[in-house]
């Protein structure tokens, strides 16, 4: 498979800069507005497509609002560890392509387990509130990237002792949001995360690699 190559490596490369600051202005801009009883989630978080709240931009915006500090910082300090590598693999713009693909496959595929699973055992005002926010399904399109196109890199983190190459990272995470996304769906959590859109952003993500490796992108 072959990819474009940039010439000079670059810590904090365009897009991924330009990513953080809009994510970082989106959730300025929600604590400025909450103040003045606007409620950004509610014009910018993804909603279901019956809801009264569902606008056609938040397929995109959503990708860059987040609940809290914490749920920015990680999602962020994730992206530029691993986004760095790739767009300096990719270039900006398939880069860039890439992070959008596979933040619309993580909602698309929310939005069905919403559909399918959810909604028939949810009240309707359940359906109208149902909101989605973050980049985590962009975040996972990045990791399932990262480990198809650097296995054997080690990655040291705090939770884990050890350092762990990127393709067993990427396979544990995966499997463990699947088996979180169907203990929410049973029942038996209620953590209130969309574990789907996380799986949604790794399937599309391998098959857009998948694709690029058979035309030889």
């Amino acid at each position: 498979m072959t990819y474009f190559q940039t010439q000079k490596f670059e810590i904090l490369p365009t897009v991924v800069k330009n990513i953080l600051i809009l994510n970082g202005l989106f959730f300025l801009a929600t604590i400025a507005l909450n103040s003045m009883n606007l409620d950004l989630y509610d014009i910018f978080g993804l909603h279901y497509w019956t809801s009264n709240k569902f606008e056609i931009w938040q397929i995109i915006s959503h990708m860059f609002m987040h609940g809290d500090f914490t749920h920015l910082f990680f999602n962020m300090f994730a992206v530029w560890m691993f986004g760095a590598q790739l767009e300096n693999l990719w270039g900006s713009k398939r880069f860039l392509n890439y992070y959008l693909l596979t933040g619309l496959g993580a909602a698309f595929l929310q939005l069905l387990i919403v559909h399918f699973v959810e909604k028939p055992i949810h009240p309707e005002w359940w359906i109208q509130n149902y909101t989605m926010v973050g980049a985590s399904g962009c975040l996972f399109g990045l990791l399932i990237a990262f480990g198809l196109l650097f296995p054997n890199t080690r990655l040291f983190f705090i939770f884990i002792p050890f350092p762990i190459k990127a393709k067993y990272f990427v396979m544990i995470y995966g499997f463990a949001e699947l088996f979180s996304g169907v203990q929410n769906v049973v029942g038996n959590s209620g953590d209130n995360i969309a574990h789907f859109a996380h799986l949604g952003g790794m399937i599309f993500g391998f098959l857009i690699i998948k694709y690029w490796e058979y035309n030889k992108y």
